[in-house]
């Protein structure tokens, strides 16, 4: 297989080879505070200076309130916290956020509002908020910003206290993340409950359902991984792989999409996220080396044996709307060096390409080696087709296999080792020999 695609008439070259923590903008922050400011989440900051002061645990659970709409319910809320060092303007809010489990205290009688909250207690009040729980295993509160991370409802690298500034930031990014039961969105659901703030909410962009290239970037860029191939066991030893390439999770329990060429004779593979956290491939459950596409179901374990409850994924929108001049964003692991995202326009929707089954799609979003296996998406940040190779002697001819395929298949069986997947198609591969000797 691999002779057949790397001597293509078309001059294919096959592209198998986490963005860094962003630090923050100069001003996002302030940019962050204005933006909770009109839309009535805080008061406004009038010197920027107070932006790197500590955030406290009392101004945390107030904005958490006040991200849930519920300000009003835990003005009603008579609750009784047991709390003793609760000051009178965030009594009501700390009473609730406490009364509905979404914050806890720092001993039976003692939330301490005055400390600095740190960032796992903050992401522990959010993911609560949207639904997720430490109780049932949902993430520990311990690990909780990692798991924000992981999840997407961050892109930033959070850790120890945090300032006010880093409080208002990762509050503008969870607007625009969903609850878990998908019901809505934070942004959406504060609107659906105070229509006031809509007008402020549209002028603000937080209801345009196109993303930027920046926002694809922040809020998808944890759905992609490094995809680290081994074909012999002495590579797995040594931890030297083979080749690297990238995929990109189409499930929260580890369903991911890569190319077929990128895993083509492995016996072991492993999948490094954006968070730096690697987990080995369980399964290949659909694979199709005429399409060039396979499905693999990543562990929930990590190579060092910790566990996550889920993954960040990709809708998969496929092709049938996809038209030449579409904008188009991608994301992979170009040249091993990291996840990184480029964006261009759709040239193409369906070119034929020697070697290939299905036609492709041709753009201009860049890739390189290392990005076999990416993700192709629309501005919505839904998956339309596969990052697998350029014309070698063109410019800007880069092609993505249609993920319309995988939308077809079934993926619920349990599929076979990369080991087993190797020896199948190397049988194959000497039974046509044995045909054509014969």
């Amino acid at each position: 297989m691999k002779k057949r695609i790397f001597s293509l008439l078309c001059a294919l070259v096959l592209l198998t080879g986490a963005l860094p923590a962003a630090s923050a903008l100069q001003g996002e922050a302030a940019r962050a505070a204005d933006s909770l400011a009109t839309l009535g989440l805080i008061e406004t900051v009038s010197n920027e200076k107070d932006l790197n002061l500590p955030a406290t645990r009392a101004q945390a659970v107030v904005l958490l309130v006040a991200l849930a709409g519920a300000h009003q319910e835990a003005k009603n809320d008579n609750w009784i916290s047991g709390f003793t060092d609760v000051p009178a303007w965030a009594h009501a809010e700390i009473t609730y956020a406490a009364h509905r489990g979404w914050a806890s205290g720092a001993a039976l009688t003692e939330f301490k509002p005055d400390s600095t909250v740190t960032a796992n207690a903050w992401f522990a009040f959010l993911l609560r908020m949207l639904g997720y729980s430490d109780k049932s295993g949902d993430f520990a509160v311990g690990g909780a910003a990692l798991f924000a991370q992981q999840i997407g409802l961050t892109s930033r690298t959070y850790s120890g206290g945090l300032t006010r500034g880093q409080l208002y930031q990762s509050a503008m990014d969870a607007l625009l993340f969903p609850y878990k039961d998908g019901s809505a969105t934070v942004i959406g659901r504060l609107v659906e409950k105070t229509p006031s703030i809509r007008t402020a909410a549209n002028a603000l962009g937080l209801l345009e359902t196109a993303l930027t290239v920046r926002q694809a970037a922040d809020r998808l860029t944890a759905a992609v991984f490094r995809l680290d191939l081994y074909e012999k066991q002495k590579y797995v030893d040594k931890g030297t792989p083979t080749s690297t390439a990238s995929g990109f999770f189409i499930s929260a329990d580890g369903l991911a999409v890569t190319n077929y060429h990128s895993i083509e004779d492995g016996i072991y593979g492993t999948a490094t996220l954006s968070t730096g956290e690697t987990f080995p491939i369980d399964r290949v459950v659909y694979y199709d080396p005429e399409i060039d596409i396979a499905v693999v179901k990543i562990s929930q374990t990590t190579t060092g044996g910790k566990t996550t409850s889920a993954f960040k994924y990709l809708e998969m929108a496929g092709t049938g709307d996809v038209r030449p001049g579409d904008k188009v964003y991608a994301l992979g692991n170009p040249l091993g060096g990291g996840l990184a995202v480029s964006e261009g326009v759709v040239s193409a929707t369906e070119r034929e390409v020697p070697g290939y089954a299905w036609p492709c799609v041709m753009n201009t979003a860049d890739i390189s080696k290392g990005s076999s296996g990416g993700a192709l998406m629309n501005v919505y940040g839904q998956a339309i087709a596969v990052t697998t190779g350029a014309y070698a002697q063109g410019n800007s001819m880069y092609l993505g296999v249609p993920v319309d395929p995988v939308m077809e298949a079934d993926l619920t069986g349990r599929g076979w080792t990369l080991a087993e997947v190797a020896k199948i198609e190397q049988a194959k591969v000497e039974q046509v020999r044995v045909e054509k000797d014969r």
